[in-house]
């Protein structure tokens, strides 16, 4: 009686699944699945503990069963093979109503790789009132603060994904964290590289499990630096390899086929004009981050050294000359790090303008404005 119901299982998964997406259906770009169970519980039937041990094999695996079968958000499918009846939840389906065929990506989500501790939330102490300068940047990321005071507020008009560019040290990641502190939200920092996985699936997992964490811990705010690391331009594809399924699941993310209320999304780059146009056109706006003027040199200046541990005698109004076209980043690290250092190796008692000379040809400086960047 059970290899009856076994064949007849079968034969209505045969009728039910087609090998391959007709003309006029949408193929599958990215699905990623949840463990689900049996529909019933028998008591001496328990669900298999599913450890995926070649994600390429299963995702070959999934192909072979499921190609030609039609899949939303929320639904389920049902293994017929290896174990008969266990239910897999659909967790994204994108595009939505798409159908599976030889060139979606299946990922499945374990409780191994969903565990919390492999998204980490980033603490700092940073305000709005340290970062000197970049007063337009501040001024659009207003918006930002308001929505996520009130994401109910807004509805359908939230602004959900932002483009932070500018160059290298000029406060990028500084703002999302000024931004997350002023809130007191969660703020999850990523590495735009640290999405690449291994094996096929796992950025789709990564990205999944991202934003998964983040809407649970809503309001919260997603930072990718580096953005362009992994969805350059079509024009720069020979420098980046196939990086198509991690720009698929981003894209899954970003145009909000799974909701994310309470959610931003801030992407960081150095250059905007490498990034993939099917990216950036998701980015509702593009924040501009300068290089600081004199003024703004001279009051970083000031900030940091009001915190050195040794006395200095250096002339101010020199260095905001000598630091033309530096990043505040550049001012810290190259100028007054690499000063105070000196002075202290050679058991000076404060710092002067010789160790400046010395920081700046030690670091061969390139005063160079680069050009063509942004445009």
């Amino acid at each position: 009686m059970k290899s009856e119901n076994k064949s007849s299982n079968k034969k209505k998964s045969e009728v039910s699944i087609k090998n391959k997406p007709s003309f006029n259906e949408i193929e599958t770009k990215v699905l990623v699945l949840e463990t689900a169970g049996y529909p019933f519980n028998f008591g001496l039937l328990e669900g298999p503990n599913l450890e995926i041990a070649d994600k390429v094999l299963f995702e070959q695996y999934a192909i072979d069963q499921w190609s030609g079968t039609n899949v939303k958000t929320g639904s389920f499918l049902f293994d017929q093979k290896i174990i008969p009846d266990f239910a897999f939840k659909i967790i994204t389906a994108y595009p939505e109503d798409s159908v599976i065929g030889e060139n979606t990506s299946i990922t499945i989500v374990t409780p191994e790789n969903e565990s919390q501790d492999s998204v980490k939330r980033v603490k700092s102490n940073v305000f709005f009132d340290d970062i000197v300068g970049q007063e337009n940047a501040k001024k659009k990321s207003r918006l930002i603060y308001k929505y996520l005071q009130d994401p109910e507020k807004f509805g359908n008009w939230a602004p959900k994904n932002v483009l932070f560019y500018g160059l290298p040290g000029t406060g990028k990641t500084m703002m999302a964290k000024a931004l997350s502190n002023e809130l007191n939200i969660n703020l999850f920092l990523i590495k735009a590289t640290s999405l690449i996985g291994d094996h096929v699936g796992d950025a789709a997992s990564k990205i999944h499990e991202l934003y998964e964490t983040a809407s649970k811990s809503a309001p919260s705010l997603i930072f990718i630096d580096e953005i362009d690391a992994i969805a350059l331009h079509r024009s720069f594809q020979s420098l980046r390899g196939d990086v198509s399924e991690i720009v698929n699941s981003l894209l899954t993310e970003m145009d909000g086929i799974n909701p994310n209320e309470g959610v931003v999304t801030i992407a960081a780059t150095n250059n905007p004009s490498s990034i993939d146009y099917a990216i950036r056109s998701r980015f509702e706006e593009e924040i501009e981050f300068k290089l600081p003027n004199d003024e703004e040199r001279k009051e970083i200046f000031n900030l940091y050294l009001d915190t050195f541990p040794i006395a200095y005698d250096l002339d101010i109004e020199k260095l905001v000359k000598l630091s033309k076209r530096m990043s505040p980043r550049d001012i810290k690290e190259k100028i007054l790090k690499t000063a105070l250092h000196n002075a202290i190796i050679n058991d000076k008692e404060k710092v002067t303008m010789d160790d400046v000379y010395f920081a700046l040809e030690l670091n061969k400086y390139e005063k160079e404005e680069v050009k063509g960047m942004f445009e």
